[in-house]
């Protein structure tokens, strides 16, 4: 036993012991912690990129835009609060992933190599890791699914948390993001829980800008070029009011006759405004140009009624003629009053 323990301090007491087994772990060792922070650095420096694309995008094409700060475009692209959170958070995230699997896979495959040095059988020990893997793989195939689509997803930007989407079957306003679930919340309150491998497109109302557009019906008879230059007009007033000044990025459009009808004419409206605020600047014109068509003379058209007037009408069939012609001539509809003899005879 002496003669063992002597043996084995002269042999460590020897450079050529140093200079193998533990120098090669020392090595390898070394090697992967220098690999893992090299990798974490390329991830860092790549999201950052990725975080700052739309900056980048703006200074490199548009420098007209990013000289002239009183352009809205301007501010909406640049210096708008909103996007530079989105573009912290879409860094993190992305970051954070890709540095923990990137320590993990160095990881595993530094514990491998060392115990290779150190005469390990790792034959067993892969074969049952490679059988566990393929049943793992076919049990969760679509954890992964999720999880790969939620990581394009935040690498792309297609959506962020207060965006408002259309998912398919679900729509509304994104109130959480992650790597494997998004969380929508309806207008009517429900909030969906949407698998990211179940999402095959998006519909996003909130990235870039959006266009209120407004089919105002007039009648039939109406001046055509008239009544669009007074629709015209009074989107223009509307841009130029301070309240909604800085919320429209564009002159607004009259894109001309958008139908016919046998009762009017609909003439369409396009007004391009900063994203989810088409619906209230589409809701003021509205109001304005009711009471601006009401100042011509000119009104939305009804659709004619007809009512069929019964030689002795029974009590409740009166009183419903009767409301009913008492609300179409409130409304300033156009009714026709048949009688049954004359609609018979035209049959």
């Amino acid at each position: 036993m002496d003669g063992v323990d002597i043996n084995t301090l002269e042999r460590l007491a020897t450079p050529a012991f140093w200079l193998d087994t533990p120098l090669r772990v020392s090595l390898i060792l070394l090697f992967g912690f220098l690999a893992n922070m090299i990798v974490r650095t390329v991830i860092k420096r790549v999201t950052t990129k990725i975080a700052d694309g739309e900056t980048a995008k703006l200074d490199k094409f548009d420098p007209a835009a990013r000289k002239n700060a009183k352009d809205p475009r301007y501010w909406l692209m640049q210096d708008s609060p909103i996007a530079a959170v989105r573009r912290a958070q879409r860094s993190k995230t992305i970051g954070s992933v890709l540095r923990s699997i990137a320590t993990v896979v160095l990881a595993t495959l530094t514990i491998l190599m060392v115990l290779t040095e150190l005469n390990f059988n790792l034959g067993p020990l892969l074969a049952s890791a490679g059988i566990a893997g393929v049943a793992i793989g076919f049990g969760a195939q679509t954890l992964v699914k999720d999880y790969l689509s939620g990581l394009f997803m935040v690498a792309e930007d297609q959506y962020g948390i207060g965006d408002v989407v259309d998912l398919g079957e679900a729509s509304g306003t994104v109130e959480s993001v992650g790597l494997r679930v998004t969380q929508v919340r309806a207008v009517d309150g429900t909030l969906w829980h949407v698998r990211n491998g179940e999402i095959l497109r998006v519909g996003n109302s909130s990235q870039g800008w959006a266009r209120a557009v407004l089919d105002i019906p007039v009648p039939y008879d109406s001046d055509v070029e008239k009544v669009s230059e007074l629709i015209l007009k009074t989107a223009m007033e509307l841009r130029e009011d301070k309240d909604y000044r800085r919320l429209i990025l564009d002159d607004p459009e009259v894109w001309g006759v958008e139908a016919l009808t046998g009762e009017s004419v609909v003439i369409r409206l396009a007004i391009r405004t900063k994203p989810l605020e088409q619906w209230g600047v589409a809701r003021e014109m509205r109001a304005r140009l009711k009471g601006a068509l009401a100042r011509e003379g000119l009104r939305i058209p009804l659709l004619n009624q007809t009512v069929i007037k019964g030689s002795a009408p029974s009590a409740a069939a009166a009183q419903g003629g009767a409301a009913a012609q008492g609300e179409d001539a409130a409304q300033g509809g156009d009714t026709a009053v048949v009688d049954p003899a004359e609609a018979g005879s035209k049959h």
